[in-house]
């Protein structure tokens, strides 16, 4: 079965592709992509212009010299890694790419902007005095392309990331898995998933990532959750199980079904696999394993938006209002807010106020960190730390009290 991590894997497979090709090969992929399709298109219609740039330019005469070839590699490297992410959108396991979807958004946001920033370092391309080329070097600058994550796949992300799906959910899963592999039985869609998410699994272990494989394996439980629920009658034991009936024999039941899916289709029982089925008894019951995140927003970002910054700058009580709002799970006024931030200046100890309600805002929203972190961050810079937990907020769609709309998972580069 060939896959991203089988087929072309890494950017070392990719040497000796132009950068032309390369533009080429990312568009046809993005054409056919299951997974982040306006992501892909948007990214490849941003690639469009590079490429009708670079047609007017003698690629293969800057790499002959070597204050020219070296800004030319990196910037076809950029191109290689780019390749990568978009053909990964087609051939790897669907709810990988859905849980994994805030940060393969991120990924194709931060490989536009290493895109655009080798171009412009390029000695040929900035010195060319020529009037289509640097109109067409304007475009591309303007051309700031927004990458997100779609209302439903939002949705379903959340049904993903439960810890224990709920009858309902494995309908919703199921059905979106129908829709991504229409031509296929369920039964044979969750198996091509199972390969491809124990791909994912082998390659994180080989890598020795912990975080990643217990966020791997808790996709594998879903598949098995929702084969146990895709079983026909008389595959069933002769006792019906019930998942929701009670937590107390919810691990026995479990078992059962996973065995019964074995047997279904035909799934050769391995070392690897009898570790699998151990440690999901851990990760599905335990209700205090939780997978940390990071920030979404830079800490040194806050200067991409200035109207926030200069805001945040002029009046914190509101940008930090809203913020304790949030950590705290109450609300909190910008007159309470401006009440206690004086209070604790006159101590001298508003920084460590504010770290503090940044640390709690962090438990609430899974970010991984700590108390020192927290600190500096504060201390170093109190308003770019606002801005930051501010935007992070607005990332995630969140406003005042109430439940998150959604958790993106653990961030994990897709290496290749």
């Amino acid at each position: 079965m060939s896959s991203a991590l089988e087929g072309i894997a890494t950017v070392a497979q990719l040497s000796g592709i132009d950068g032309l090709k390369l533009i080429g090969m990312i568009v046809k992929a993005a054409s056919t992509a299951k997974m982040h399709k306006k992501n892909c298109r948007q990214f490849a219609q941003h690639l469009k212009l590079i490429g009708n740039l670079l047609e007017q330019l003698k690629l293969s005469e800057l790499k002959k010299y070597p204050g020219t070839s070296e800004p030319l590699e990196l910037f076809e490297d950029a191109l290689r890694r780019a390749f990568i992410l978009v053909n990964s959108c087609q051939d790897r396991s669907y709810l990988y790419l859905l849980a994994m979807g805030w940060n393969i958004v991120y990924q194709f946001r931060r490989a536009q902007n290493e895109i655009d920033r080798y171009l412009k370092i390029i000695p040929l391309i900035t010195l060319v005095d020529n009037a289509r080329v640097r109109e067409r070097l304007e475009i591309i600058e303007k051309d700031q392309r927004v990458y997100t994550l779609d209302d439903e796949d939002m949705k379903v992300q959340q049904v993903i990331m439960k810890p224990e799906p709920s009858k309902d959910d494995t309908v919703v899963l199921k059905k979106t898995l129908s829709c991504s592999y229409p031509s296929m039985p369920i039964s044979e869609a969750i198996r091509k998933e199972n390969e491809k998410l124990q791909l994912e699994l082998q390659h994180s272990q080989a890598n020795l990532d912990v975080h990643h494989c217990e966020f791997i394996q808790h996709l594998l439980d879903v598949t098995q959750v929702v084969a146990a629920t895709s079983l026909p009658e008389k595959s069933l034991p002769a006792k019906p199980i019930k998942v929701e009936h009670g937590y107390s024999d919810a691990e026995s039941n479990k078992e059962t079904c996973d065995e019964s899916y074995r047997k279904n289709t035909d799934k050769q029982t391995t070392p690897r696999n009898t570790s699998s089925v151990s440690s999901k008894q851990d990760l599905l019951s335990s209700k205090g394993s939780h997978q940390y995140e990071e920030w979404h927003s830079d800490l040194l970002g806050c200067c991409s938006e200035p109207l926030l910054c200069i805001k945040t700058l002029l009046f914190p009580c509101g940008t930090f209002s809203k913020i304790a709002t949030v950590a705290t799970n109450k609300h909190i006024s910008s007159a309470e807010a401006c009440n206690e931030l004086m209070a604790y200046t006159l101590i001298l100890s508003c920084c460590c106020y504010t770290c503090c309600i940044r640390r709690k805002l962090r438990k609430q929203l899974s970010i991984s960190g700590g108390f020192i972190d927290d600190f500096l961050s504060h201390l170093m810079c109190c308003c770019c730390a606002l801005v930051q937990e501010h935007r992070e907020l607005e990332i995630r769609g969140i406003n005042g009290i109430q439940k998150m709309k959604t958790s993106p998972p653990l961030p994990q580069f897709m290496e290749s």
